[in-house]
């Protein structure tokens, strides 16, 4: 009977969990090609096909000013977004240098307009991809591009949303999707996947997902309004928040509402409640409620907001860079 338990016992200990434990960045391989870091997904690097990279900050050609500077010194980074503080040839630069660390040869370049949007965009044929890259002006306004096509690689540009990267391994077709919180509570990433589907007759449980540095739960402080929503969209929405989400989900959505409440004068009111969300779990919730298994939804767990000497964050920054996530099929 003794032996009986002890067996089951271990057999339990051997089973994994319900919720297994995400890939921590220690797991991730910062590779280092062209004097560039480069952050890779071990689940996608096994595939000899694919193409991808999400990038870091050293290492370009890119002069920032912090306003904390006295002496107007720029720290040279690889700003990889057409921002107002960059020179475009610099940008333009820095995009080549990240291209060729990640081994993107000659693959044409398709990027977006990112408007924080539900959007997903297919590239489809030769005639259908734009070199954004080249023109900003040409590049269609969405946040998440799929495509089946050889030799094109998908980008998306972050600065703590969420980048993520599927890959369907059966049917060799791939995403790039940009996530911030309007983007995840419009479910932008299952609407990626649901594209994939009826595009290429992708099935999930044959998609691969790595999910990029983006600001953590501990770093990323919202309003009402965030709450809300979420709280609309999501019966589960509560397991993503830290702080007081269901007062703050149930104050109809008026930034003014507590000092109404606590009947003090202007200037004594305590501030107004903010909760932290985790865009991580949000994202990784969501696929797997479309059908991804959770064994093969990956995350970095770098903060872009922990760590802006290896990423940029506009919540901690402001003037800032912007990173680049890629993906493409050789």
């Amino acid at each position: 009977m003794a032996t009986k338990v002890a067996k089951k016992r271990s057999a339990a200990r051997k089973r994994p969990s319900a919720k297994p434990r995400s890939k921590r960045g220690a797991s991730w391989k910062l590779r280092r090609a062209g004097g560039l870091q480069v952050l890779e997904s071990p689940a996608l690097s096994r595939f000899n096909w694919l193409v991808h990279g999400f990038s870091t900050r050293p290492g370009g050609a890119s002069e920032l000013k912090s306003v904390e500077n006295r002496q107007n010194v720029g720290e040279k980074v690889l700003n990889l977004g057409f921002t107002g503080w960059d020179v475009r040839e610099r940008v333009l630069e820095n995009r080549d240098k990240f291209f060729r660390s990640i081994g993107a040869g000659k693959m044409r370049i398709v990027a977006l307009r990112q408007i924080h949007s539900d959007l997903v965009h297919i590239v489809d044929s030769v005639n259908d991809a734009r070199m954004a890259v080249l023109s900003h002006e040409a590049a269609p306004q969405a946040d998440a591009l799929i495509t089946r096509e050889r030799g094109v690689l998908l980008v998306v540009q972050t600065a703590d949303c969420i980048p993520l990267l599927l890959a369907d391994t059966k049917r060799r077709a791939v995403a790039a999707i940009h996530s911030g919180w309007r983007g995840t509570v419009k479910r932008i990433a299952e609407k990626a996947l649901g594209r994939m589907q009826m595009e290429f007759g992708t099935r999930p449980n044959d998609v691969i997902a790595a999910l990029g540095p983006g600001i953590g739960q501990s770093c990323y402080e919202v309003s009402t309004e965030v709450a809300a929503e979420f709280q609309a969209q999501f019966p589960n929405a509560r397991e993503w928040f830290e702080g007081p989400f269901d007062s703050l989900a149930d104050s109809d959505n008026d930034p003014n509402w507590l000092p109404w409440l606590t009947m003090k004068p202007p200037g004594h009111a305590p501030p107004p409640p903010r909760a932290h969300l985790d865009l991580i779990e949000a994202n990784r919730a969501i696929l797997a409620s479309a059908g991804i298994p959770a064994g093969k939804i990956f995350s970095s767990d770098y903060c872009t907001a922990c760590r802006s000497d290896l990423f940029f964050s506009y919540r901690k920054e402001r003037n800032t860079g912007r990173l680049m996530a890629a993906i493409g099929i050789r």
